[in-house]
């Protein structure tokens, strides 16, 4: 992946981008957003910002990222959503310091945002389970190979450390994608990577026990990818639906854990 000159990954380039061209579709738009959203939390979580640090103007965002200020603007506003930084009218946007937390515990602010992922997770296993059935019997090889794609980066940055968050959703968008309905990837974006709860339930993600948990995530969408690679309807729904009611359930573990801590 390239970078650009702060640092931050760079975003894929937007086509409405010219001066010209026409507007960006929405969805489009909101994709390019969660994209540019995941790099400065990336920064963040890697130190590279630190809390009070003052993130790039519009503008220079728009330049470094090649995207239009609807698409920076629309990631301001996720992230400030999202409690990760402050605009301060005529002075700029800053990082703002992360919320305590301990080990796989969440305090007492935290217990809120598990509950809307645990809300987030029954959705997804309805939504996505169809999905993962639709798309092995629509997909192409092309969709095969960007799934494939997103799955090997997923294990690369699982063996770096990181917590490979950008590549976990970008492998769920991919499935739906290859349904071959574009409301399916429309809700995806619309939701964004908080669909991955990890990104909302920061303790879990700083657990010194995330390496095996990413481990036996990557196993489960393996066994996904397998069954839409053979075009097995059937096993492609009951590996998404157990691959997401094992989210579920490591989740809600992790929540009784927090109470009776």
């Amino acid at each position: 992946m390239s970078t650009s000159p702060t640092g931050l990954p760079a975003s894929p380039p937007e086509a409405a981008a010219g001066p010209h061209a026409a507007p960006a579709p929405a969805r489009r738009v909101r994709g390019l957003a969660n994209v540019l959203v995941e790099n400065v939390c990336a920064q963040i979580r890697d130190r590279v910002l630190n809390p009070g640090d003052k993130l790039p103007t519009e503008t220079e965002l728009m330049r470094v990222h090649d995207v239009s200020r609807t698409v920076v603007r629309e990631a301001l506003s996720k992230m400030q959503a999202a409690g990760l930084v402050e605009t301060r009218h005529g002075i700029g946007t800053f990082v703002l310091p992360p919320r305590a937390g301990g080990v796989f515990r969440l305090d007492a602010s935290e217990l809120a945002a598990s509950v809307d992922v645990l809300a987030v997770l029954e959705l997804r296993i309805s939504l996505e389970t169809e999905s993962a059935g639709l798309a092995a019997q629509r997909r192409t090889d092309e969709h095969l190979a960007a799934m494939r794609s997103a799955l090997d980066d997923f294990a690369r940055s699982m063996a770096e450390g990181d917590d490979a968050v950008a590549h976990d959703f970008r492998f769920h968008l991919q499935i739906a994608q290859a349904t071959g309905n574009p409301y399916f990837a429309d809700i995806m974006n619309h939701l964004g990577t908080t669909l991955i709860p990890r990104t909302r339930i920061p303790a879990i993600r700083n657990a010194p026990a995330s390496d095996a948990y990413l481990q036996r995530v990557n196993r489960e969408h393996e066994e996904i990818f397998m069954a839409i690679a053979r075009q097995d309807a059937e096993s492609a729904r009951a590996a998404m639906r157990i691959h997401l009611t094992n989210s579920r359930e490591r989740l809600r573990l992790a929540q009784e854990a927090a109470k009776a801590g």
